[in-house]
């Protein structure tokens, strides 16, 4: 039996994003960030074989030094990007929160908050399974993922929704990067 289907919410209605914002612990002016950093992020997709694109945006409060490995929290959020870079050899693609996730690590960003994916079709895409693993081992399960349609319509649920009895950096006996 496959899961409910989470319901569409409408990316235009601003008591549905208050509420949202509420629950998620997100400012307005941080979700409006993270839609339109997402579908502006979906226009440098490289995708000229399943002409399927798709952008990503990661919100963040921390850095970590990468000589030393301390940790830090910062007052200023960051905002890392990321697309679809598609290869005509099919397995060799990279999804865009792949591509977000790797830039940010090696960029030094920790304590992610959100992630917001875009894309051209409705209802809104999820993540792919390989994505949500790649996500589980930088992110708490209690994160929030929004998932925004080609209306900006949207979708939202927390990473241990979308990756129920998940395998992470805890299992392994590591604290998660």
């Amino acid at each position: 039996m496959a899961p409910p289907t989470p319901p569409i919410l409408s990316g235009h209605d601003d008591s549905v994003i208050a509420d949202v914002c509420k629950t998620y612990n997100l400012t307005p002016s941080e979700f409006a960030q993270l839609r339109d950093r997402a579908v502006a992020a979906k226009a440098t997709s490289y995708s000229p074989y399943s002409k399927f694109r798709v952008g990503a945006v990661l919100l963040s409060n921390g850095k970590v030094n990468t000589t030393t490995g301390e940790r830090t929290t910062t007052e200023e959020e960051t905002y890392t990007p990321g697309a679809n870079v598609e290869n005509a050899s099919y397995p060799v693609t990279t999804c865009a929160e792949r591509v977000a996730f790797g830039r940010a690590i090696t960029e030094g960003h920790r304590g992610f908050r959100a992630v917001a994916v875009a894309t051209d079709i409705s209802p809104p895409a999820s993540p792919c399974g390989m994505c949500r693993q790649f996500i589980r081992e930088f992110c708490e399960l209690s994160m929030p993922i929004l998932m925004f349609d080609k209306d900006e319509n949207f979708s939202v649920l927390r990473l241990e929704d979308l990756l129920p009895l998940s395998f992470g950096p805890d299992q392994m006996g590591v604290e998660s990067a």
